[in-house]
């Protein structure tokens, strides 16, 4: 059964671009990562500083195995001073089954 995890990533206005150009650079190389279903970045239409992933693995192993490639962790840590507050993870599940 896959693991699908929808985020929510509060960023400081002034750090947006950056926060979202950072982001954007590494979703070539995380679609490519074995267990990777989908990984899908969203900016908030209403112009808030909020970036939503909507990210399905193969399993939770492959999500965790995501979470520790060197260019996630270079995320990671630029974004410390970029947030607002913590993100958000959700595990969530299809309404189909």
């Amino acid at each position: 059964m896959s693991y699908t995890v929808f985020a929510t990533i509060p960023v400081k206005p002034e750090h947006m671009e950056a926060a979202a150009q950072a982001l954007a650079a590494i979703v070539p190389a995380t679609r490519a990562e074995d267990g990777c279903i989908s990984f899908e970045p969203h900016r908030a239409a209403d112009g808030s500083s909020t970036i939503m992933i909507f990210e399905e693995w193969a399993d939770r192993d492959a999500f965790d195995f995501h979470h520790a490639q060197e260019y996630t962790k270079d995320v990671f840590a630029r974004y410390e001073n970029w947030l607002q507050s913590e993100p958000q993870l959700v595990e969530v599940k299809s309404l189909e089954g």
